[in-house]
């Protein structure tokens, strides 16, 4: 092919990519946001929504049951985790940043190594649940990756309404802004960074179980979208929404670009370098609040 049907293939793998990489991206903003912590574990939970996705599908059989299947049973198991790592280790740190960083290092391990034990080391394959493709006169293109496209891109509009327009975005936003002033007027604090940090989870685990058919489930597939939502956070600016959707619109597309003309490799380290340069022209990121 020529430069531009390489371009043009670039840009849609970076679509597909950005898209789910928001996904992924916007709960670790949405805990760091509002509860104020780092989550490390957060690619852990994208890793064991593939996991649930592929038990599902081998337990359902039809891979679009099993695939419909996944997509409700799968967060919800995964939040259902995620709440209790809340109130069992979170909530008795009081939420406190340098130990919660420990604590998720620690949460990272015992998820990894309990799925290591029970899944197994083998990469394992899921069936897409719908197969087609679309004819350029270039090339094939897989239109599966154009619906995970589309589902991320409605799960994002749904995250921000939630947040825009519901009591519980207005009790989330009230204490990302300022929790003492906010729970002097009546907002359950706890609660609210339960259901965080459970939303959080849920939303990278339902991005593992869109990308599993394209991917394989794997007990150590959290590494790379834990690494690549910590660049979008960080450019984006820790905590804005905005800013996570931008930044993962640039990095996904620069990773599509990259990765087609050069290599995946050089992808990663030119969005490391993005970061770089950020955190130099603005610390607090591209949409942050920059703090005295």
């Amino acid at each position: 092919m020529s430069f531009g049907p390489h371009l043009f293939l670039a840009l849609l793998e970076g679509t597909v990519s950005a898209f789910v990489l928001a996904l992924t991206a916007l709960g670790l903003s949405l805990v760091f946001g509002v509860m104020r912590i780092v989550n490390v574990a957060h690619g852990e939970f994208f890793m064991l929504g593939a996991v649930f996705a592929w038990l599902c599908a081998s337990l359902i059989g039809s891979p679009l049951g099993g695939f419909l299947f996944a997509l409700v049973a799968a967060p919800l198991a995964v939040g259902a985790i995620a709440l209790a790592a809340d109130r069992l280790v979170l909530r008795r740190l009081h939420y406190h940043p340098e130990g919660t960083i420990v604590a998720t290092i620690g949460l990272l391990y015992i998820i990894q190594q309990a799925v290591l034990t029970l899944y197994g080391p083998d990469a394992r394959p899921v069936a897409a649940p719908v197969y087609f493709r679309l004819e350029f006169p270039w090339f094939g293109y897989s239109g599966y990756k154009l619906v995970v496209a589309a589902i991320s891109a409605l799960l994002l509009a749904a995250t921000w309404w939630l947040l825009a327009h519901t009591r519980l975005g207005l009790y989330m936003r009230a204490a990302q802004q300022d929790l003492e002033m906010a729970q002097a007027f009546g907002v359950p604090a706890r609660r609210i960074y339960a259901i965080v940090f459970a939303l959080g989870a849920m939303l990278a685990a339902t991005a593992g179980v869109l990308v599993v058919p394209i991917q394989q489930a794997h007990y150590l597939m959290g590494l790379d979208p834990l690494l690549l939502s910590f660049i979008v956070v960080i450019i984006g600016g820790l905590g804005s929404v905005k800013g996570t959707l931008v930044a993962a619109l640039v990095v996904g597309l620069s990773d599509g670009i990259v990765s087609v003309f050069f290599s995946p490799t050089l992808a990663k380290i030119v969005a490391t370098l993005l970061v770089a340069a950020v955190l130099v022209v603005r610390p607090g990121g591209l949409f942050g609040e920059e703090r005295a």
